[in-house]
């Protein structure tokens, strides 16, 4: 094997690896095989990626496996990371390269200033290029988020670039977001793609290391159940509030205590899947207990105190308990949706769930002024009996509210006429509301508010939701789109009386 052109490194190296950061293997072996000596190395490679995608983890902990090597194959490979976040300007970005360089080589030379690429070629050429290595000596240089380095003139990556072609055993590895198409100025530069993590990958990253047994359940029932957890919490918060693995990570350390309280209290087992996320459905609806700040802590403390009472009194109290908890969630969580959005975006999101749950035919009843001067509310429709005979009796049957049925789809163009028709009402009222409240003249901006990126706001927020052929791409703005509201009744009727408006006199049943 030491005869061989082509040589990896150990095998047990990249094994650890894989099993450290999983779902990563493919790029670990990509990345040691264009990085290490003995195997394809390479002058500069490009790492890109989303946030939070293991770009600058995995390449740490790589060359420094690497670097630990024992040199018993003839390979020795040094590296260095620079930080971009850490430099202030490029002066300072310079400068610590060389101070960088200098430490990982042992370099005994006076630190000198680099005021520019050519000052920092000739530092790097006398540690590199014009001191005696060996033949199967490299050394890597990692320029950790490049892209956002401040005051960086438009010469510095392809002037970053060219170094390697001066010094031949200097690999040079950009760690980038998003790279632009030739960014380099330089042909044939390897880039390796880390992409974002699916489902999938988010389930066996955490199922790695589970939580602890919970009581009167084995170690394989709590890791059995810490999976069908991960997946509930990925498809509840994933695409709106966790997309990334440490948001993620953090969602579930944050849910799982409250999940896990009816088997801790002895009313459910960890069996009983279904039963557990019912009883925590308010906490996979309320985002706060994803913030990390002081007010959320104290928020969420408050439902979570435990406190010893009496038989007589839990007979008392715990039928009282659940419901009141679950309407105080969401009429908070409709409270804190009204702070939150502007005043524009929160009347579209009522229009948007008027016409999710009002009938089409009802519209023009409902919001047109033309026949009687004023529009009819609080269920103004009446079903008259014409059609059927006189001396038959009426057929009496129940209806459901439509607030508490499922969101209907709707076409943009609809909601958009019936936000035109009550937009002057809806603001003049909340106008009122503002002066009662503030005791001062608050003065209503007239003018066409930017629709646009309301409904994209929304949409962003998932409170929209669209639905159809042109869910996946398109104008957000086709009129003939169609959309599904994702809030619930107890939210809107929160948020409508945040600006002075009863949804419920906008509904017909």
């Amino acid at each position: 094997m030491s005869g061989s052109l082509f040589q990896l490194p150990d095998e047990l190296i990249l094994t650890t690896l894989a099993q450290t950061f999983p779902c990563r293997e493919a790029q670990i072996r990509a990345l040691s095989t264009l990085l290490y000596p003995g195997a394809a190395p390479c002058r500069n490679l490009v790492i890109y990626g989303t946030e939070a995608t293991g770009k600058s983890a995995i390449t740490a902990a790589l060359l420094t496996r690497l670097s630990d090597q024992p040199a018993d194959d003839g390979f020795s490979l040094q590296y260095a990371v620079v930080n971009s976040a850490e430099c202030i300007t490029a002066r300072h970005l310079y400068e610590s390269v060389v101070g960088k360089v200098a430490d990982a080589l042992a370099w005994d030379g006076p630190p000198s200033r680099c005021e520019t690429v050519s000052q920092l070629t000739v530092e790097l050429a006398k540690m590199l290029k014009y001191t005696t290595r060996p033949d199967g000596f490299r050394f890597v240089l990692v320029f950790d988020g490049i892209d956002r380095q401040r005051d960086a003139p438009h010469t510095l990556l392809p002037a970053l670039a060219r170094l390697s072609e001066i010094i031949p055993s200097l690999t040079t590895v950009f760690i980038v977001t998003s790279p632009p198409p030739h960014f380099l100025l330089t042909s044939s530069v390897p880039h390796l793609h880390f992409p974002t993590y699916t489902k999938p990958d988010f389930i066996s990253i955490l199922s790695v290391s589970p939580p602890p047994a919970l009581p009167n359940t084995t170690a394989q029932e709590t890791a059995d159940l810490w999976a069908r957890f991960t997946a509930a919490v990925h498809d509840a918060l994933a695409r709106a509030a966790s997309r990334t693995l440490p948001s993620f990570t953090h969602a579930c350390t944050a849910l799982w205590p409250r999940f896990t309280g009816p088997i801790h209290a002895g009313t459910h087992t960890a069996r009983e899947f279904s039963k557990l996320l019912v009883a925590a459905r308010v906490h996979f609806q309320d985002e706060r207990l994803l913030d990390p700040g002081v007010l959320a802590l104290a928020l969420t403390t408050t439902t979570t105190t435990t406190t010893i009472i009496t038989p007589t009194q839990q007979q008392q109290q715990q039928p009282k308990k659940e419901p009141n908890n679950t309407t105080t969630a969401m009429a908070n969580a409709g409270a804190d949706l009204a702070h939150l959005l502007p005043t524009t975006p929160r009347l579209l999101l009522l229009a948007c769930y008027l016409a999710s749950h009002n009938a089409t035919k009802t519209d023009l009843t409902l919001f047109s002024t033309h026949h009687h001067g004023r529009r009819r509310r609080g269920g103004g429709l009446s079903v008259s009996g014409g059609g059927r005979g006189r001396g038959r009796p009426r057929s009496k049957h129940r209806k459901i509210a439509r607030k508490l049925l499922g969101a209907h789809a709707f076409v943009l163009e609809r909601m958009l006429a019936i936000f035109a028709a009550v937009r002057g009402e809806w603001e003049s009222l909340s106008l009122s509301q503002q002066q009662q409240q503030q005791g001062e003249e608050v003065l209503l901006q007239k003018g066409d508010a930017d629709i646009g990126m309301a409904i994209a706001t929304l949409a962003s927020l998932r409170l929209l939701v669209r639905v159809g052929g042109t869910a996946a791409g398109g104008d957000a703005m086709d009129c003939g789109g169609k959309w599904r509201v994702n809030v619930g009744w107890e939210v809107i009727r929160g948020l409508g009386r945040g600006v002075g408006v009863e949804v419920e006199e906008w509904l017909i049943d």
